[in-house]
């Protein structure tokens, strides 16, 4: 089996330089406790966990794997400071934001020892963080699933690689080692990838569903505002269908009692809600309609990933899904990635003269 020292797998001290993301419904101990014995980085995603169910997992993935691991979290929850402080009180080595954290929030996370990797979407972002003390960025172009941006992986990540001195992570559109090797030669320290993740045998998603992202062809995403107001790459279900065709007051109707269902699964309670729809309205410039929207997103992507209906539900996917064809699980998938990548970086360096 091949090796790659990069300046993340000497970071978090992992083998390989290849890290899970933080799948809402997806991401739970099971995958990430796979993804870091394979020598991965994998992350938990918290998102869609009560306290409580954090606490479990984290439990969970410590009884599967004594490697390196770490939490996603949202940085504008209501109760992200409780999430941080099981994070350190249970020794997590990663701290995973979607958001940009506040920069006490890192010097918090630092000085506990914890590394702190924000996602961003510019090199602006990049800067930002980087100057308030995070160790690392992940980097997501236009291809990635879940939220995304429009620019590219192949414009962005330079973009950003100029602007920071930090490890820089590059994700959207990596599947295999030609991926990382590629990814590797812009000068990033590894790559992260949700998707291929999410389509292994290791992953909770039902059967069913998977074979519905094998079966995708390339034009099967689509970047979609009507899910939650924000671009948002999913599969072209039926329902997603309807969202994008259908009327908006409709959409929003269904969204509040989507909220509804949520707030009851999740425990938590209006004010909360309220309070968490505060902070994203803040820090994204968004319309109260878009804040009901977001709300709905859990059930919608629940309904899909865990329940298998994709008549009703949301399947979040990068444009991956439409090369991928097989189920490994996570032992197979990363050292098979490592070994192709040196095997193309190797080829490469034929053409030194």
């Amino acid at each position: 089996m091949s090796h790659l020292q990069t300046r993340l797998t000497e970071l978090l001290g992992i083998e390989h330089p290849v890290v899970q993301t933080g799948m809402g419904w997806v991401a739970g101990a099971r995958l990430v406790a796979a993804t870091s014995n394979a020598g991965g980085l994998g992350i938990l995603a918290s998102a869609t966990m009560t306290l409580d169910e954090l606490a479990a997992a984290v439990t969970k993935v410590k009884a599967a794997t004594d490697k390196p691991f770490g939490i996603n979290m949202r940085a504008d929850a209501g109760d992200a400071g409780d999430r941080v402080d099981l994070l350190i009180r249970e020794g997590v080595s990663v701290a995973s934001f979607a958001l940009a954290p506040k920069p006490e929030l890192i010097a918090k996370l630092k000085e506990a020892g914890v590394v702190v990797i924000p996602s961003v979407g510019a090199a602006k972002h990049a800067k930002k963080v980087a100057g308030w003390g995070a160790d690392a960025v992940i980097v997501q172009g236009g291809e990635g699933g879940g939220h995304t941006g429009p620019v590219a992986t192949t414009l962005l990540l330079p973009s950003v690689l100029d602007a920071v001195d930090i490890p820089v992570v590059a994700a959207g559109g990596f599947f295999d080692g030609r991926g990382l090797a590629a990814a590797l030669s812009y000068g990033a320290a590894g790559v992260a990838m949700g998707t291929r993740f999410l389509l292994t045998t290791d992953s909770t998603v039902p059967d069913e569903v998977k074979r519905r992202y094998l079966d995708s062809a390339f034009d099967a995403t689509v970047v979609s505002k009507r899910v939650d107001g924000m671009p948002h790459r999913v599969l072209r279900t039926g329902l997603v269908e309807k969202l994008e065709s259908g009327s908006p007051v409709r959409g929003f109707t269904a969204a509040v009692l989507n909220a509804q269902k949520f707030k009851d699964m999740s425990g938590m309670t209006w004010r909360s809600i309220v309070k968490d729809g505060l902070a994203m309205r803040r820090g994204k410039e968004l319309t109260w309609s878009q804040i009901v929207m977001a709300a709905n997103t859990p059930m919608l992507l629940k309904a899909g990933l865990v329940d298998g209906n994709t008549d009703a539900g949301v399947l979040a996917s990068g444009q991956v899904a439409g090369i991928l064809d097989d189920l490994p699980s996570c032992a197979e998938l990363v050292p098979t990635i490592v070994d192709e990548a040196v095997e193309h970086l190797r080829a490469a360096s034929a053409y030194i003269r």
